[in-house]
């Protein structure tokens, strides 16, 4: 990757990000809170990171907005759609990984 121009660095990874979404997208059975558990973020930490990026490039991004284009609809319609009443285990598994990252 280092070899590559940065304007097409910058392309291959907006195409993986695009494809990222895409990926989550046909996959609404995995939860939130699984991705936390296994990977430490989800779907609203990448609206987050879009506008944190945003606003570093001194963009007006809204969180709504950019959760929208990271869930392919508003959050409400898909969290009522789609998202499910998370278990005591994956509770537990998320409480512990948090007190982990405390710990740390």
């Amino acid at each position: 990757m280092q070899a590559l121009d940065p304007s097409t660095r910058t392309e291959l990874e907006a195409a993986a990000f695009r494809r990222l979404l895409r990926h989550l997208d046909a996959h609404k059975e995995v939860q939130n809170i699984e991705l936390m558990n296994l990977a430490d973020f989800c779907r609203n930490c990448l609206a987050k990171w879009l506008v944190a990026e945003a606003e570093q490039r001194g963009e007006a991004l809204d969180y709504d907005a950019a959760r929208a284009y990271v869930y392919g609809m508003p959050y409400s319609e898909w969290k009522a759609r789609y998202q499910q009443k998370a278990t005591p285990e994956q509770l537990a598994a998320f409480e512990a990984r948090q007190a982990q990252k405390q710990e740390a």
